[in-house]
């Protein structure tokens, strides 16, 4: 499955209205849009059941409840350990940052996802091209986010940790197919990303 690349104004648009930083040009690599009127973020939505939802290896994955921790002091954004690769970090490509600035993980929509560290959330809501998304400030000052949820399952402010379930992935947003889009930022605004798979192996975790 190949995911249409995101147009550089699109998501630089996504970028400001996520409350992911500042709004000039020097710091998003795009010029600054206003935030459109849905940016608010809407109130945290949660799935009727946390029932058990099969990957697409097979494997069935229960969801933790939100609010709880895994004992690992940091996990993969997955449970399953076989998912295919749709979009790999640093593409070259149209994007406002010149580059993909995630890591695109091919799964069916409602499959859980869990926050991959101890953090804060500071933006749970919708977020323009990016659809459904979180932001977690990690408590080594990074951010990660995860994109185009099919539910939100956090609200802002709220404290999470290694396994705690944030949402479950879907197709929200500008996105060709269901899939999690997972990004971490050195800092909040748009184009600081950094390699995620350098980032979650200095914690001890492989995510390919």
């Amino acid at each position: 499955m190949r995911h249409r690349r995101i147009a550089g104004s699109a998501l630089a648009t996504a970028a400001l209205i996520a409350g992911l930083g500042a709004t000039g040009p020097s710091a998003s690599g795009a010029s600054p849009t206003a935030p459109a009127a849905s940016a608010a973020p809407t109130a945290p939505t949660a799935p009727a059941s946390p029932a058990a939802v099969s990957s697409r290896d097979g494997t069935a994955h229960r969801p933790p409840a939100a609010g709880s921790a895994a004992r690992a002091p940091w996990v993969r954004p997955l449970t399953a350990r076989k998912v295919r690769v749709s979009q790999k970090y640093g593409i070259k490509g149209n994007w406002a940052a010149g580059h993909h600035t995630g890591i695109d993980f091919a799964v069916p929509v409602g499959t859980p996802v869990r926050s991959v560290g101890t953090g804060t959330v500071v933006f749970a809501g919708r977020s323009g091209a990016y659809g459904k998304a979180v932001t977690i400030r990690m408590t080594d000052g990074k951010y990660t986010l995860f994109a185009h949820l099919s539910a939100i399952s956090v609200r802002k402010g709220q404290r999470v940790h290694a396994g705690t379930w944030i949402g479950r992935s879907g197709n929200s947003g500008r996105s060709t197919g269901p899939h999690l889009h997972f990004e971490v930022r050195a800092k909040r605004g748009y184009g600081t990303d950094i390699d995620p798979v350098r980032y979650m192996a200095s914690h001890g975790v492989r995510l390919l």
